[in-house]
């Protein structure tokens, strides 16, 4: 599950935090293998931009689950900094804790800014910094000057994610396993997975290639009930897209009717790759992504305001990925 730590209307940033901590620890409970959090920066409504802090805060509320970033937007950081962060992360949680890399800000102009990235990016840039992220958490070498403590020897996985070729190619040519963020930019899934898979050299790391996706999630007993549930993230999606960021709102009837065509066809595609229903439409929504990408896992993200009915599309998601296997 990949969790934005939505901030809900009406509600507050310490309960988005306890809401987050009870949904990994249900996840945990019904067998899901890792629950990532999401940088974002001056977002209303999201309260996951100390990815790393609260990479802690959710491994340290459970026992089993991998926690993990999806990801830490590298470029707003040092890598010294990130292997420190997530080395003290390694060794506190052993064999717990995922690195997920993206390249993007994950922010506006002004905030890249108030984040020190104040030079001009190039595309070297990602790359050398993987690479140095790659160095410091191995295993420190003979005459090594630079070392991330703690960090070197842990060798936390980092995984790279993208939305588009650039980071499928170089997970690619890294040996790296790959998340692709189909959970809001499905457009480009099926030819980044492709290509992954065709240039996929094998590293020490991994011998074979290992792809994730992100899959919008809205379960309930009825196909009515889920539709009326996503309405919470349709308006989150149509605000989004509108520049109209807010907390995440409370579901409305007939949502969807109530827009104009442009709106509801931009929503569509950016929620393309969505499983929306009652327990038989998720079964077979979840059996043809995995069928048409060959996904060695799928990647739930679910925002349901109501965060019952949140654990609640959980347990029918689980029932559903039970049925598959």
């Amino acid at each position: 599950m990949l969790d934005l730590v939505a901030v809900r209307e009406g509600g507050t940033v310490a309960q988005a935090l306890a809401i987050a901590l009870r949904t990994a620890q249900h996840a945990e409970s019904l067998g899901f293998e890792r629950y990532w959090l999401a940088e974002h920066h001056n977002m209303a409504g999201i309260a996951s931009s100390a990815t790393a802090v609260l990479v802690g805060h959710i491994a340290g509320g459970t026992q089993r689950i991998r926690v993990g970033s999806g990801g830490v937007m590298l470029p707003n950081h040092a890598p010294l900094m990130v292997a420190e962060a997530f080395g003290t992360l390694a060794e506190l949680y052993p064999g717990r804790i995922d690195l997920g890399l993206g390249r993007a800000p994950g922010t506006d102009p002004l905030t890249m800014r108030a984040l020190r990235r104040d030079r001009p990016e190039t595309e070297e840039d990602f790359p050398r910094d993987v690479a140095e992220l790659q160095r410091l958490l191995a295993p420190a070498q003979p005459g090594q000057r630079l070392i991330a403590m703690p960090g070197a020897g842990t060798n936390v996985p980092i995984w790279l994610l993208g939305s588009s070729l650039f980071s499928a190619q170089l997970a690619a040519q890294q040996g790296l396993p790959y998340a692709f963020a189909s959970h809001f930019a499905p457009r480009l899934l099926v030819q980044a997975i492709d290509l992954y898979r065709r240039l996929f050299r094998p590293s020490a790391v991994l011998q074979q290639p290992y792809v994730l996706i992100g899959v919008p999630l809205i379960a309930a007993p009825s196909d009515a009930e889920a539709e009326y549930l996503a309405s919470s993230t349709y308006q989150r999606v149509l605000g989004i897209l509108s520049g109209d960021r807010r907390r995440l709102q409370p579901p409305v009837e007939d949502f969807a009717a109530q827009l104009q065509p442009p709106q509801r066809a931009a929503i569509g595609e950016f929620l393309a790759a969505a499983v929306v229903g009652g327990p038989d439409t998720v079964h077979k929504g979840l059996a043809a992504l995995a069928q048409a990408t060959g996904a060695d896992e799928l990647m739930l993200v679910c925002d349901v305001f109501d965060p019952a009915l949140r654990l609640r599309s959980l347990d029918i998601a689980a029932q559903a990925h039970a049925a598959l296997a």
